[in-house]
């Protein structure tokens, strides 16, 4: 009776925030947006990613992004640097953005800015490899992140995340030389979850992937 009450309540939870993903989505829709929902777990490389991403695409699209943190704006501020608008959502014990959550960064973007003018929407969401994947927010393209550091195994041990994905960005692949990893066997398991995600090794260091990365970004406009 406990476990059928527990899976009712996550069955509703889930459709009450998928009703408000697809709203999200058409106030996207009808201002023109692109919206990305980029998720990993902590220390993959989002926010550096990020950093990347605006410092090239800034200059030629009116991008912003809505940033998600448990606590702390330390990584709104970083983004902030690039000129953009960066709406910073604190989860306090959350351990994902909700639809909900970015309801509300939508309409303060639509209180401070001609959101029309926008091309594209980034949601950096918290740093997890489990919840983020289960909760749009009414996003046109997920994308996941996999540290190298993080282990082969982690697509398989972490399947939704993967499994959700429409692109899959294998980071600070300049370590690879320092770690006992194997490129092409995280592409083998990310494969066995999705066949058809789009795989981009990057280093932000290095700027080695970047162009791909940035490409793939325009392609979705």
């Amino acid at each position: 009776m406990h476990q059928t009450f527990d899976a009712a309540l996550e069955i509703n939870l889930l459709h009450a925030n998928q009703a408000g993903a697809e709203e999200n989505r058409r106030h996207f829709e009808d201002w023109g947006i692109t919206c990305f929902n980029i998720m990993s777990s902590p220390g993959a490389g989002k926010t550096v990613l990020l950093e990347r991403t605006l410092e090239a695409l800034s200059p030629k699209l009116k991008i912003a992004v809505i940033e998600g943190d448990m606590t702390t704006e330390l990584d709104a501020e970083r983004l902030r640097q690039y000129h953009v608008p960066v709406i910073a959502i604190n989860t306090g014990r959350s351990c994902h953005l909700d639809s909900k959550m970015v309801s509300g960064g939508i309409h303060r973007l639509a209180h401070e800015y001609n959101p029309s003018e926008f091309d594209l929407v980034l949601v950096e969401n918290v740093g997890n490899l489990v919840c983020p994947a289960e909760f749009e927010v009414g996003e046109h393209q997920k994308v996941a992140l996999l540290s190298v550091t993080e282990g082969e195994d982690k697509p398989l041990k972490y399947p939704v995340m993967f499994q959700e994905a429409d692109c899959l960005l294998i980071t600070k692949i300049d370590l690879a030389p320092y770690l006992d990893i194997d490129l092409q066997r995280i592409e083998d398991n990310v494969r066995q979850m999705n066949p058809n995600v789009t795989i981009i090794p990057v280093s932000a260091k290095t700027k080695v992937g970047l162009e791909d990365w940035l490409a793939w970004i325009e392609k979705q406009l």
